[in-house]
């Protein structure tokens, strides 16, 4: 389960500091509480759902997690588009930041469909042995007893 997860998990971490960042411009520059902080929610979410994964107890937990760290993935393009639309972000800034989420949305997707699809196949199940007959015990003679 580690591969791209590791790739995944770091972006994801950087990417929320963007967040963190660019929430605490907004809120200093342009008093905004609202849309910041849904966007904080979401944003941050991601890496967060991505480091439960690390420790998932079983294969359909860990998609789980990753499931929903990329539906918080896509509320946040959400928002930051939100954000540019309302003339809070700069286009420049709403593009950096849309770029490295979907960067990550896209890994996220990878890594989901290769997990589902490992998931609804079956295992193959071991191969039978034929069944051994078990050695007869030594016949006991008289003269051992």
């Amino acid at each position: 389960m580690g591969g791209n997860g590791s790739i995944v998990l770091e972006r994801s971490r950087a990417f929320a500091v963007r967040v963190v960042r660019m929430v605490q411009f907004l809120r200093r520059q342009h008093r905004e509480f609202v849309l910041s902080d849904q966007v904080l929610r979401s944003g941050t979410s991601i890496g967060a759902n991505l480091a439960e994964a690390v420790y998932a107890s079983s294969r359909k937990d860990f998609l789980n997690k990753r499931s929903i760290a990329l539906k918080e993935c896509s509320e946040t393009l959400y928002w930051l588009d939100l954000l540019r639309d309302t003339g809070y972000l700069a286009s420049d800034k709403h593009d950096s930041m849309r770029t490295d989420c979907e960067t990550i949305r896209r890994l996220l997707t990878a890594i989901t469909k290769t997990v589902s699809t490992s998931l609804s196949t079956p295992s193959p199940k071991p191969k039978s042995k034929a069944r051994e007959t078990p050695p007869s015990p030594p016949s006991l003679l008289v003269d051992d007893l």
